[in-house]
């Protein structure tokens, strides 16, 4: 009895396992044997007014995923019927639309589904759901677009048509290059203006405000237009002017050329002082717009009353001067500034450091002393507040006086008021006028005392030019 080898048996055992495995592959994978018998597919049908080029076994997809096939296609009284037997793993909302489309030329046709945004339906497609005609698109039938085109071409004279071949072969022939770059360019053209599509929605969206605005000055560009035509003009008849002009204008750009690079170590210096003056003028805006406002008016106000005087029957008569000065009315503001005993005298000759911080009147401001003063100018930056210095313009502190009467009361440099008068160094003398007997008391007040000093007995021109006697 022949009795095979082990090899021969392993050898077996491998080609039959190698048989299993590409049996199974074709029959599960290729074959799809269980889907053949129904397992993992459902039925739906699909009612379609014509068959579009639909046949059996034509593909089903969904967002460009085959998810199925047609099984059949029957013929009833109200149109056509497809059956799809569709994947049961890919769930299709039940809410959606079918079109026949074709997938070569050649006419191979395949049906797609769609599903139907904005329904708030989330159910699903299942067995023996319908699809109706009213979600069903077929293409166009080509043997009736192909005989509408006969018909128009049998209507148009073979004479003419042959001219206007003639016609397009002239026009068009030898340019085949020329029309591949057009081709090509416009190919290109419409690539990127696909990907650019939001933008070039947006700028026609936003077109019509800027056209109807054009529509709306179209006076206003007329009168330009003619304007710049007039310049134009003006420039064709100064012609030999205008070249004359050119050919000197080059020596005056090399000397300004030659001022720019000798001023150029000290023009960045200029230029950010230039940036501290501009924001300066920035912040007093307003009121630099009230001095050019008002220096017109007051310069045409000094040109007339200084007009000459022309006679008495004239009603301009030149400048009326009154010498009553008003003298010590209202009385000098003393608050907020160094106590009389601490004053220098006015004859000294000798330059003392300024003392530490802001030295103004600081009554309130409501007060007739000094109603010009440093505690009444307007803040730029808040209008409705008044500070003496840009520190407290710019913060939230309020001006608050010393005192509201006329004297001395406090720290020269304080703001808070009733505080207590420091205590002054001795002084050895006070200013002291012998004519009129008048002096300054620590207090702050003017006393008059006559028998301070001797006085002259004899008062006249002469002895006022002499120096006093020892």
């Amino acid at each position: 009895m022949f009795r095979l080898s082990r090899t021969v048996w392993t050898q077996l055992a491998i080609l039959a396992t190698v048989t299993l495995v590409a049996g199974g592959v074709m029959a599960f994978g290729f074959v799809k044997v269980p889907a053949l018998f129904g397992i993992g597919r459902y039925t739906v049908t699909v009612e379609l007014p014509a068959s579009g080029g639909l046949y059996p076994t034509s593909v089903v997809t969904y967002r460009g995923t085959e998810i199925g096939r047609v099984s059949s296609i029957g013929v009833d009284a109200d149109g056509v019927r497809a059956v799809l037997k569709l994947n049961s793993s890919i769930k299709v909302p039940a809410p959606v639309t079918a079109a026949v489309h074709s997938r070569s030329a050649i006419g191979e046709q395949f049906l797609e589904l769609t599903p139907v945004a904005g329904t708030g339906d989330h159910r699903t497609l299942r067995a023996g759901d319908v699809i109706p005609v009213d979600r069903v698109q077929i293409p166009a039938d080509i043997a009736h677009l192909l005989d509408a085109t006969n018909l128009a071409l049998q209507a148009i004279p073979h004479d003419d048509l042959r001219t206007v071949v003639d016609e397009a072969n002239k026009a068009v022939g030898g340019l085949g290059a020329e029309l591949s770059r057009i081709v090509v360019g416009s190919t290109s053209l419409a690539i990127e203006g696909g990907q650019a599509a939001q933008p070039l929605a947006q700028l026609i969206d936003e077109t019509p405000p800027v056209l109807n605005s054009q529509v709306q000055t179209a006076d206003s560009v007329v009168t330009w237009a003619q304007r710049l035509a007039s310049i134009t003009g003006q420039l064709a008849a100064e012609d030999r002017a205008f070249a004359g002009l050119l050919s000197l204008g080059a020596p005056a750009l090399d000397e300004a050329n030659a001022l720019l690079g000798r001023v150029a170590p000290a023009l960045p210096v200029l230029l950010a002082n230039m940036v501290s003056l501009g924001q300066i003028a920035v912040t007093f805006r307003q009121g630099i717009e009230q001095l050019l406002v008002l220096f017109p008016q007051g310069t045409a106000v000094m040109s007339a009353i200084t007009l000459a005087d022309s006679g008495l029957n004239t009603p301009y008569r030149g400048i009326y001067l009154d010498f009553n000065l008003n003298m010590n009315y209202p009385p000098p503001c003393n608050t907020g500034f160094l106590p009389a005993r601490q004053q220098r005298v006015p004859a000294s000759v000798d330059y003392p450091d300024r003392p530490a911080g802001e030295l103004y009147c600081r009554v309130p401001q409501d007060s007739d002393l000094n109603v010009r003063g440093a505690r009444n100018i307007p803040c730029e930056n808040n209008p409705a507040k008044r500070a003496p210095t840009v520190e407290m313009c710019e913060s939230d502190e309020w001006y608050v006086p010393l005192n509201d009467g006329y004297n001395w009361k406090g720290d020269p440099n304080a703001t808070a008021s009733g505080q207590a008068v420091p205590q002054d160094p001795p002084v050895a003398f006070v200013p002291y006028d012998p004519a009129t007997g008048s002096y300054v008391g620590p207090d702050g007040q003017r006393h008059i005392q006559a028998d301070l000093a001797p006085q002259q007995k004899e008062q006249t021109w002469q002895t006022m030019l002499m120096p006093p006697n020892p």
